[in-house]
């Protein structure tokens, strides 16, 4: 898949790039490849062109593709809606989650992560634009989430996960991303050294560079590393 090795190669350039840019290094930030709808075999192509860190939104989907490609060790992000009937499945699963959105959420998770797994690293998602349509929490409810979430013996809260609306140009894109990052310093400033966040997982295909301009550590790439998506497939 020559055009997928191009795709990646251009999107590590533009990791490295936007890092140089903003003083940081590149290994400060993890690429996620969102493989929502894409095949067990571009995954495994992918996964020899250097990935290693994969998407999934839709849990059946991404369960047949985490047992078909189990020989390749990779590592799995459930970043789409979490039903409570899902939460199971879920931990035994993934090795992060980033869309918890409610304290039940978080801990369904912990009591049902296996015994023998490392905790599970959780973000949570924060609806930054405040948009009726999307999942996650308000800044406010954060706060309060946090405190409930950060004794939980089976996860790690590792930080905080965002959509944010759509926009044109990279100073406008930059500020739902520095809202996000001013309340993960909101969060850290009375915890102690052991229980701070450190994960900001924010920027897409369209506005990676903003978010690492912003100091995302994660950012979750799905269209400029697969191409167009097809129809989602259940």
């Amino acid at each position: 898949m020559p055009d997928l090795q191009e795709r990646i190669d251009k999107v590590r350039l533009r990791l490295l790039s936007a890092a140089t840019k903003c003083g940081r290094s590149k290994a400060e930030i993890m690429l996620v490849a969102v493989s929502k709808t894409r095949s067990a075999d571009a995954i495994r192509h992918a996964a020899n062109n250097g990935l290693h860190h994969f998407g999934e939104n839709y849990l059946q989907e991404a369960l047949e593709k985490i047992d078909t490609l189990k020989s390749l060790g990779l590592d799995w992000h459930f970043i789409g809606p979490i039903q409570s009937n899902k939460t199971r499945q879920i931990a035994e699963n993934f090795s992060w989650v980033h869309s918890v959105d409610r304290v039940k959420i978080a801990q369904r998770l912990s009591d049902q992560r296996p015994s023998d797994m490392p905790p599970l690293n959780v973000c949570l998602q924060i609806n930054i634009d405040n948009e009726t349509t999307k999942a996650g929490l308000s800044p406010d409810q954060a706060l309060l989430a946090t405190k409930n979430i950060l004794d939980l013996p089976n996860i790690k809260l590792r930080g905080l996960m965002a959509i944010p609306a759509v926009r044109q140009g990279q100073q406008a894109q930059q500020k739902p991303f520095s809202k996000l990052q001013q309340l993960m310093d909101e969060i850290n400033r009375p915890l102690d050294k052991s229980e701070k966040l450190d994960t900001l997982s924010m920027g897409m295909s369209g506005d990676l560079e903003a978010a690492i301009f912003e100091n995302a550590t994660i950012i979750r790439v799905g269209t400029d590393i697969f191409g167009p998506r097809s129809v989602k497939q259940q």
